[in-house]
């Protein structure tokens, strides 16, 4: 955890219980994980009560070690060949508008996890037409053949985060790279020819300057995405990497202008802005740049 005090704009959001119970009963009854638990994220009391779950396929251990994540790494169980048709019943039985699906990192897999990704999306598509569906993915190393079978799928968003700025990528993420995530959304927007939104991620807070932020938000442009997330990173624990600072609700505001004069579509900047939070109103344009802030 950080030394550093917890500053009065970071509040955690409890608006009464709604679907919470629904939520929790229907991912226990199909055995499903979900990002919101895993990886500790401080909104998951308020998408529980609207309904909102993000579902994390292929297991929940992830083969990689990041410094800021939550989620316990270690070696996976073999994949479930069932689960893309227990998560299209989920969402089904929860009648989700816009269903956004992640996993943890698989290295061990030859596809990295791609064909379960694909099936995920069509079981979605066949249970429940109507829905948008976005999926949150690793860097599949970078491989293009796998991310072709995500897109060949044809989510109607395609997301991976950069996390943080180039400087501090081999502190924050060891196993990956800041040129190889690039390289993935960039591959992704050419081969989708705009028929699949780009999106990507970033934390702040981990020590850089907010001139490195711009520069990464610059390339991020330039690779194509479309949509951005910009949120205030929380150490999930004191064995993970420290905050170095508490950005500003104005310095939010502040990257959110930047990026709508840099071309983005929309970027959701905030101090408890997640990479799936409120996606579905992102993606089908109810939200402003800069709007959220906790």
């Amino acid at each position: 955890m950080s030394g550093l005090r917890l500053p009065p704009w970071i509040r955690i959001r409890y608006s009464g219980r709604g679907n919470q119970d629904a939520v929790h009963q229907v991912l226990k009854a199909s055995d499903l994980h979900t990002v919101c638990q895993g990886a500790q994220c401080p909104n998951q009391h308020e998408c529980f009560s609207r309904g909102v779950a993000t579902f994390m396929i292929l297991g929940d251990t992830c083969t990689r070690d990041c410094r800021f994540c939550a989620v316990h790494s270690g070696l996976p169980t073999p994949v479930d060949p069932d689960e893309p048709l227990r998560l299209a019943a989920a969402v089904a039985k929860l009648k989700l508008r816009h269903v956004v699906v992640t996993s943890v990192t698989r290295d061990d897999l030859s596809d990295g996890g791609a064909r379960h990704f694909a099936a995920t999306i069509t079981a979605i598509r066949t249970q429940l037409p109507a829905a948008t569906i976005e999926v949150l993915t690793p860097d599949f190393k970078g491989v293009e053949r796998d991310i072709d079978l995500v897109l060949d799928a044809a989510p109607d968003v395609f997301n991976h985060n950069l996390e943080t700025v180039r400087a501090l990528q081999k502190t924050i993420r060891p196993a990956a790279s800041y040129e190889c995530s690039l390289a993935v959304l960039a591959y992704a927007a050419r081969r989708s020819g705009g028929r699949t939104a780009v999106k990507s991620g970033l934390m702040v807070g981990l020590g850089e300057s907010d001139d490195e932020v711009y520069a990464t938000m610059t390339d991020l442009r330039a690779a194509g995405v479309e949509l951005l997330t910009i949120g205030q990173y929380l150490a999930p624990s004191a064995a993970h990497a420290p905050v170095k600072r508490y950005v500003t609700p104005e310095q939010f505001e502040e990257y959110a202008r930047r990026g709508q004069a840099m071309g983005f579509r929309n970027v959701a900047s905030g101090p408890m802005v997640r990479s799936s939070y409120m996606a579905e109103h992102q993606f089908h344009g109810g939200e402003k740049p800069g709007e959220h802030h906790g």
